[in-house]
């Protein structure tokens, strides 16, 4: 819900679990069938921060996996390597790569520093089965998407994403001025965050239908956050996210803005669509 830069190590640590509970179980079991029995599988994984989708991803396919994560932020992808070996039973650094054991997978995972705005291309390996990104989508813009499935199509890979912001939001308890956020939260969603106008809450049809079009088998999966008791300090974290975003459009004046914040959330709906595409 809110620009790539602007996800800390502490903010990916907080949703973490609340992304891994969320993500669509039907498309996870499709996953697995269609490469839960490879005896290997090559990954690449956009967008990667600290290899959260590796570590919800990994037991969903073979025994043998080869990831590549590429960010564009050095920080993260550091704190992806300490994550990991703390995730893994068994972890060893070998040069740049890391190799890890976890519940009888052997996972082999590269690291990429790159701007995914510029160096789309390079990065996207000729050989990967498999192309993946969670909370990606919605930041990047309409060319950005088209590029991208033009290239997965192109290498006849398969696609694979979560958590892709679909504009569904709701707040417990509501306020009256819920719907006018909504609105200015929207037009942040538009803004450039570094790829061009951002594609925002339209992403999941975007890639639906670039990925149709072009042949591909397309699932869809809702994957949306539910927050409640027990969620208390994501929800806090998302309403001030929310606020911040709001108060950077002026649309809405500034007394208003702090009216909505001054209110103690207990319960919050955030809709995602993970997408699932492969060569029919």
């Amino acid at each position: 819900m809110s620009g790539r830069r602007a996800f800390d190590l502490a903010w990916l640590d907080l949703r973490e679990p609340i992304d891994h509970r969320s993500r669509s179980e039907d498309l996870a079991q499709m996953l697995t069938r269609r490469f839960g029995h490879r005896a290997s599988v090559s990954v690449l994984d956009l967008g990667s921060g600290t290899g959260s989708n590796l570590r919800a991803t990994a037991p969903l396919l073979g025994a043998e996996q080869n990831w590549t994560l590429v960010d564009n932020d050095e920080d993260l992808l550091e704190g992806a390597v300490v994550r990991l070996c703390t995730w893994a039973t068994g972890a060893e650094r070998s040069g740049g790569r890391l190799l890890l054991n976890k519940d009888g997978k052997r996972i082999t995972v590269r690291f990429t520093c790159a701007d995914l705005a510029s160096d789309l291309e390079r990065v996207l390996e000729p050989g990967a089965d498999l192309y993946t990104a969670s909370a990606l989508f919605d930041l990047v813009s309409d060319d950005f998407i088209a590029t991208l499935a033009a290239e997965v199509v192109r290498r006849r890979a398969a696609f694979f994403t979560v958590l892709t912001y679909n504009g569904l939001q709701r707040w417990t308890p509501r306020h009256a001025a819920d719907a006018v956020l909504a609105a200015a939260f929207r037009a942040h969603q538009a803004r450039d965050k570094g790829f061009g106008p951002a594609a925002g809450p339209i992403a999941p049809a975007l890639l639906a239908a670039a990925f149709d079009e072009a042949g591909y088998a397309v699932s869809e999966g809702e994957s949306g956050w539910r927050l409640a008791a027990g969620d208390d300090a994501v929800i806090a974290a998302l309403a001030t996210g929310f606020a911040a975003a709001v108060h950077e459009t002026r649309l809405v004046p500034e007394p208003q803005v702090a009216e909505w914040l001054a209110v103690r959330r207990t319960g919050a709906l955030v809709g995602h669509t993970d997408t699932l595409a492969v060569p029919a």
